[in-house]
């Protein structure tokens, strides 16, 4: 009878999925990840003036940001724009779908003041009614 009992068993295969690999790669893919998002979200670099109690971006809501570079290369956000007489169409199509009409303004303190005022008369005739120049605190 035990020969009997055998055959009416079913016989069934554990398969189980080996997930350590998986994991490993996950890992490797996550610290890749950590290491280079912050590089990413570098912006154009600019040595901004420095100033007693200058107000801090980072607690408004994503700003819109013109920034002058020491070469004289003019960007909106990480996009750049070849001259100041095309900065204006550009931040009028921005601030078209944007509630928010201000724009802040970092140049490099090595541009030459005339460049700036160049940015400054384009922005304002894209219809910019308020207009923040930003610059940073000091070393202490």
């Amino acid at each position: 009878m035990e020969v009997g009992q055998n055959s009416n068993r079913r016989r069934t295969v554990l398969a189980q999925i080996n997930v350590t690999p998986f994991v490993d790669v996950m890992l490797v893919l996550l610290i890749i990840f950590m290491i280079t998002a912050p590089m990413m979200e570098k912006g154009v670099d600019v040595a901004l003036p420095e100033v007693e109690n200058a107000p801090n971006l980072a607690a408004l809501k994503e700003p819109l940001v013109v920034t002058v570079t020491r070469k004289g290369e003019i960007s909106v956000g990480n996009n750049k724009v070849a001259s100041p007489a095309k900065l204006t169409p550009v931040l009028k199509q921005i601030l078209s779908e944007r509630e928010e009409q201000g724009v802040f303004l970092e140049a490099d303190k090595a541009v030459p003041y005339g460049r700036v005022v160049q940015v400054m008369a384009a922005i304002k005739r894209a219809g910019v009614s308020k207009l923040g120049m930003v610059a940073q605190e000091p070393p202490k």
